[in-house]
């Protein structure tokens, strides 16, 4: 079920507790748990409605700016029935805390294990090792880059890159990816340590802002939210291809740590 990065925002802040959609069956079952850039949504109802039972306050918890607005988003597919499928926000994703727990000696061996059975499995060959050294010495680089290094397809890269994420071995960037603290146990448990560049202090900048603010935010060396705080919304603004959504949702992001835009950028 695809949700867009507002509508996903506004589920996390309570705001949005409804999604209409056009399908030909339900693709969602009650109790589902979807993983999304803002942690885990739960789907709490599923339910087939006619059209015209559509009142003001479905589209205003919809997140639509009225019913005409909602009724027009649902005139694409007409063919197909409505279905209103109740969410509710449910946490943070649990691959973000399992990815900050440093594994044991004995753990650090069933993880190997589990990526020997990955290897295994694929038809491509052995890939584990190698994506986790690629994505080690390259982090924050888009993955078209990283797939073109190893010669695979893009899509059936992202998709290993998962498989590890699954296993809290690797972090999902606005850009790119890096390795989880537990990452780095792992492997250097296999190659040895190796001197890395000291992991910046503070929040990453959100996925949801897009790839272009994400450029434009680390061309000035704002990095993390934190440092996006010494910014006011104005100087942001002024940077090619941070626009009016990016900045809205690097608002919110901000509040969830308490933090704003500043008053006035420091001199």
């Amino acid at each position: 079920m695809l949700m867009r990065p507002a509508e996903l925002e506004a589920i996390r802040e309570g705001r949005v507790d409804l999604a209409f959609r056009r399908w030909d069956r339900p693709r969602v079952k009650v109790g589902t748990r979807l993983r999304t850039a803002v942690g885990l949504v739960e789907v709490v109802s599923v339910e087939q409605v006619p059209l015209s039972s559509l009142r003001a306050e479905d589209a205003r918890r919809a997140g639509a700016h009225s019913l005409a607005a909602l009724k027009d988003v649902l005139a694409a597919r007409a063919e197909r029935p409505v279905f209103r499928v109740g969410l509710r926000y449910a946490g943070v994703d649990p691959r973000e805390t399992l990815r900050g727990q440093l594994p044991d000696p004995a753990e650090v061996v069933a993880i190997l294990a589990g990526l020997d059975r990955l290897d295994a499995a694929s038809p491509v060959g052995p890939w584990t090792r190698d994506t986790l050294r690629l994505i080690d010495r390259n982090p924050e680089v888009r993955a078209p880059e990283l797939a073109a290094r190893l010669g695979r397809p893009t899509a059936e890269f992202k998709r290993d890159v998962r498989k590890l994420k699954e296993r809290g071995l690797t972090e999902s960037l606005a850009i790119g990816y890096r390795l989880s603290p537990r990452g780095e146990v792992v492997l250097d448990h296999e190659d040895g340590p190796r001197e890395r560049a000291p992991r910046r202090e503070g929040t990453p900048l959100p996925r949801t802002i897009g790839a272009p603010a994400t450029r434009a935010l680390r061309a000035v060396d704002l990095h993390t939210l934190q440092a996006v705080s010494t910014w006011t919304r104005h100087d942001l603004a002024a940077l090619h291809g941070v626009g009016p959504i990016a900045l809205d949702r690097l608002e919110a992001a901000l509040a969830q740590l308490g933090l704003s835009f500043a008053d006035r950028r420091p001199g």
